[in-house]
């Protein structure tokens, strides 16, 4: 299963300490706004999204037909198939794909411990 760019993305509660905290770390904004309450920072191939007062709780996600860099891979799992894939697999969803839809799309499902997963494509 082929689950494309990892993330995770951070309900934090004050995003310019946040964002100066993970500075620390080696993590430079690739992007995002502040101004808007939200920053996207990597460190090589890892990325973490800043999020303030967008969600609650911390979200891991997958971009299926993304590298790490946010670019468009040539082949990948569509996030319909992928969806098909988990439901027959008895996973249950928060939220779905439009499975007759085409292009970018999103589904959400909890782990056993209430951990959010979004697979969401942007291609």
């Amino acid at each position: 299963m082929e689950l494309g760019a990892f993330s995770i993305s951070l309900a934090v509660s004050n995003l310019a300490a946040s964002k100066v905290f993970y500075e620390k770390f080696g993590f430079e904004v690739v992007g995002g706004d502040a101004s808007q309450n939200w920053l996207i920072m990597r460190n090589g191939a890892h990325t973490i999204g800043l999020f303030q007062g967008m969600f609650e709780g911390n979200i891991l996600t997958f971009n299926p037909g993304w590298d790490e860099n946010a670019q468009p891979l040539e082949s990948f799992t569509d996030v319909r198939e992928l969806q098909r894939q988990l439901r027959e697999q008895g996973v249950e969803f928060v939220s779905e794909a439009d499975e007759t839809s085409s292009g970018p799309a999103s589904f959400t499902v909890l782990d056993p411990d209430g951990n959010a997963i979004l697979v969401d494509q942007h291609v």
